[in-house]
């Protein structure tokens, strides 16, 4: 087990996803200070009324993006490996925990699963315009890369964060990138009619 500070928030960050925050209370200008300081890592674990959640995320600083005279900031966070929040320490101004790695098994993705994500996140990113990367098939954590750039509830986010077999991920993830993309072509298809509607001039 090894100790780590914590930043709890209504957000999941997935591994390999990249996140913008403003820091702002003084106990998480003093955590993200010391991370910048010192080149390590803290834990972005999701918390809402029910509490902290078990599982995490190590999350790395990967750039500065502005800062403020009074000590704010803003940042850019990438994820990183998971890990169990096993007990949670004192001591610090900041929340802490003791926390062990999360670690996959050794079930990979089907091939045809990981064809289909592929396909269905190519369609997504065709139909929204977006310049998003399309990652490697290759990727042992293919199931973290695709989620991490696609909107999804916290829910979602953290049903994948749990799962510790990548082959059950692919198929989860397929099932959001369908209904992502579902929605997609509805937001598309209400968009074109009502640039056709006849408008009332209340004026």
């Amino acid at each position: 087990m090894a100790e780590l500070g914590l930043f709890p928030l209504g957000l999941v960050l997935l591994p390999t996803e990249r996140l913008p925050l403003h820091v702002f209370e003084d106990r998480y200008k003093e955590l993200i200070g010391e991370c910048l300081e010192q080149g390590t890592e803290f834990g972005f674990v999701y918390t809402d009324d029910q509490g902290l959640r078990e599982v995490g995320t190590r999350a790395r600083i990967s750039d500065v993006l502005t800062r403020f005279d009074d000590g704010r900031m803003n940042v850019l966070v990438e994820g990183g490996e998971r890990f169990r929040l096993d007990e949670l320490t004192e001591g610090r101004s900041f929340a802490t925990a003791n926390v062990s790695p999360l670690d996959d098994d050794d079930e990979t993705a089907d091939a045809s699963v990981v064809e289909e994500a592929l396909r269905t996140f190519g369609a997504l990113r065709d139909l929204t315009g977006s310049d998003v990367d399309v990652p490697e098939a290759s990727r042992r954590d293919l199931s973290f890369a695709l989620a991490a750039k696609v909107e999804l509830p916290p829910a979602e986010k953290l049903a994948l964060l749990r799962e510790l077999s990548e082959r059950r991920r692919m198929d989860m993830v397929v099932e959001l990138l369908d209904e992502a993309l579902l929605t997609a072509q509805r937001v598309r298809r209400a968009s074109r009619r009502a640039t056709t509607n006849g408008r009332v001039d209340l004026g």
